[in-house]
């Protein structure tokens, strides 16, 4: 089943930037002249595999409707797939432009007042805890009034494809599956009459009585 958040770094190089940087160092030991021009031509590859912004722009957006998408906030990658904001944005929505480590397309908006939850997670994420742990910590978080979870429903939508349908030329993916997300706070069975299990097709609510309690619509 598709992940509910995006998941994507937060200001994190991926592995092979990372085993990059380890090897220059021993080579600029030995060969300083070698490892520069080395080094050069493995960052620029890295960079290259980066889509242009608007192109990112683009394809994040997508997964909001349509009428959320002009004035949306963008956050993207540049070098090293460090993510960034790539757009300033006016209304309240931030959308998540696909990383391109990743094997599947993946782009997602989400409300602002989501934000932190879904910051936080990454940054979790990009430490190398297990899922549990990131679950564990955003809860003590949360209890403690650390980290802030939204006083009512906030929205999150998910836009996913496999990676080999992505149009180069205009960011946009065919093919996409469509995966709308509900958050409501500490929401469970009996607070909105739905089920904690999904079946047939129906929406149904996913971590029920959590402080990121949600309901799982797909298309």
């Amino acid at each position: 089943m598709p992940r509910p958040w995006p998941r994507c770094f937060l200001s994190t190089a991926p592995l092979g930037a990372t085993i990059l940087t380890a090897w220059s160092h021993r080579m600029s030991a030995r060969h300083p002249a070698l490892a520069a021009l080395a080094l050069l031509s493995a960052t620029s590859s890295l960079a290259a595999q980066v889509p242009a912004p608007a192109l990112q722009i683009a394809g994040a957006v997508s997964a909001a409707p349509e009428g959320l998408r002009a004035d949306a906030t963008v956050l993207g990658y540049r070098n090293y797939h460090r993510l960034e904001v790539l757009r300033e944005g006016t209304n309240g929505m931030v959308c998540v432009a696909d990383d391109p480590s990743e094997a599947r397309w993946h782009v997602a908006c989400y409300h602002k007042d989501l934000d932190p939850f879904m910051r936080r997670g990454r940054e979790l994420e990009a430490t190398g805890v297990s899922r549990g742990q990131v679950d564990s910590a955003r809860l003590a978080e949360v209890q403690a009034g650390t980290l802030k979870m939204p006083d009512g429903p906030r929205m999150l939508y998910n836009l996913y494809a496999p990676g080999d349908s992505l149009d180069q030329a205009t960011g946009l993916a065919r093919g996409t599956t469509r995966l709308e997300v509900v958050y409501i706070p500490y929401a469970t069975m009996e607070s909105t009459g739905l089920p904690t299990r999904p079946g047939g097709g129906l929406p149904w609510l996913m971590y029920p009585g959590k402080p990121w309690a949600h309901i799982m619509i797909m298309h």
